[in-house]
């Protein structure tokens, strides 16, 4: 399993960035890893929401359909909001949590993913190990310029 934890600070308050980043259907804007993502069954950034997803992987476009587990608003300046997702195909299975916590400066996002191969792709485990982080590491440049740089809304 690959697996790819990182945390950003944002001077943007939780509540909104909490609802700029449940609303996945935002993934295309700040991951450049993924191609599109669209909207496509219940309410954007609630529980039950599906989105479809194109993601680039070694250049083949992979479309995911993802959902949402579970979205919890931050309430106030202590309680954290969280978003837990998961897509899959027949190859392999992604389970993220995007974790948005207030802070005194605004709010620190921890995004958490796992991706699992299934099946006899299992035994590359170590090499999707190795290009999840620096596929991590893009998405967390265009996570941190999204939640710095640009009017959340």
């Amino acid at each position: 399993m690959a697996h790819y934890k990182t945390t950003v600070a944002s001077p943007v308050p939780a509540a909104e960035v909490f609802g700029y980043l449940a609303d996945f259907s935002t993934a295309a804007e700040w991951d450049p890893g993924v191609s599109s993502s669209e909207l496509i069954d219940g309410q954007p950034g609630h529980t039950g929401a599906r989105y479809l997803v194109t993601a680039s992987f070694l250049g083949f476009p992979i479309p995911l359909e993802y959902q949402i587990l579970e979205s919890v608003e931050p309430t106030d300046s202590t309680f954290s909001g969280r978003v837990v997702l998961e897509a899959g195909n027949a190859n392999f299975r992604s389970f993220d949590v995007i974790t948005v916590s207030p802070t005194s400066t605004g709010c620190s996002v921890t995004y958490d993913a796992d991706l699992a191969l299934k099946g006899f792709r299992r035994p590359f485990d170590p090499a999707l190990r190795l290009a999840f982080k620096v596929i991590g590491d893009r998405a967390r440049a265009g996570l941190t310029a999204a939640v710095q740089t640009r009017p959340v809304s």
